[in-house]
């Protein structure tokens, strides 16, 4: 048995009085990598370091003083997240895919499914914003295409991707435990040959361009890095971006569109995602076509 590793982590007592949409509108400005929500009155939050959970918990006190906002720091150990993510965590229907944990794999569809190992790296699909880019990526032909998955977490994306028929994708992230579990899913879905992945951070990315772009980080990140994403775009390209609230949308919106144009806009309870063209040649499939509202 190896030395078991801890998590930096903060429990979020709510109140009746705390304003949830405003809540998560500040989780975006903090340097958190994944949110565990299953109990409606404590969100834990997941940190890549103890100083970043020190900031965040002086920041959102400072937003949501008591008794409006309680937050208990504790250091979480790694296999925790997982037990409970077995406990609770089922297949799901995402359009034309299944995203399915390993204990809970249906007998059928099995070119449908993609098998997650939920971790503390995001992306199990059970997110919304996790949903409305698997959506929005289904909508684009990339048969034959490149991707570059841009903070893959789980891998599943770029699973995905693959799965579609993308002649090479490319998924980075900045956390190494993300990417590791992000290999051990590509691998478990056979997509070795056509998935690459990397630690790497998008804004110092120096590969090559990609006709697809998937970008599920934060309504800040988007809006301040959105000269950057859209320049990775190869001529006709789409970026699918998503990870920000309804509130968000009008700020992200107009900044990716300051470089490209804006081709559809979802949404799904108070998550939002974009996609956004690069060039005039399209890559949507019109008969999948949807768009929420």
């Amino acid at each position: 048995m190896g030395e078991t590793r801890f998590r930096a982590a903060l429990d979020l007592h709510l109140s009746p009085a705390t304003n949830r949409d405003r809540l998560i509108a500040a989780l975006d400005d903090l340097d958190l990598f994944a949110i565990d929500d299953g109990r409606p009155d404590v969100w834990r939050m997941f940190f890549f370091a103890p100083e970043a959970r020190e900031r965040a918990q002086a920041s959102l006190l400072a937003a949501f003083p008591p008794p409006i906002l309680s937050a208990v720091p504790l250091d979480v150990p790694d296999e925790r997240w997982a037990e409970r993510a077995q406990r609770a965590q089922r297949a799901i229907v995402v359009d034309r895919f299944i995203v399915a944990p390993p204990w809970d794999v249906p007998a059928a569809h099995a070119e449908r499914t993609i098998v997650i190992q939920p971790s503390t790296g995001f992306g199990t699909g059970h997110h919304a914003s996790t949903r409305l880019c698997l959506c929005a990526l289904q909508r684009l032909d990339v048969g034959g295409r490149t991707v570059l998955d841009v903070g893959t977490g789980s891998g599943l994306l770029a699973i995905a991707a693959a799965r579609l028929g993308a002649r090479r994708v490319v998924a980075i992230d900045v956390d190494a435990d993300a990417v590791e579990a992000a290999r051990d899913n590509v691998a478990r879905n056979g997509c070795e040959e056509r998935v690459e992945l990397g630690v790497a951070d998008v804004r110092e990315w120096t590969g090559d361009s990609a006709d697809v772009v998937l970008a599920n980080l934060t309504g800040r990140f988007l809006v301040h890095n959105a000269p950057r994403l859209m320049a990775l775009l190869a001529s006709g390209g789409h970026l699918v971006a998503s990870g920000f609230t309804r509130q968000e949308t009008d700020d992200v919106t107009r900044a990716l569109a300051e470089h490209g144009s804006v081709v559809a806009e979802d949404e799904e309870d108070e998550w939002a995602a974009v996609t956004v063209s690069g060039g005039q040649e399209s890559t949507v499939n019109s008969q999948q076509w949807k768009r929420d509202g």
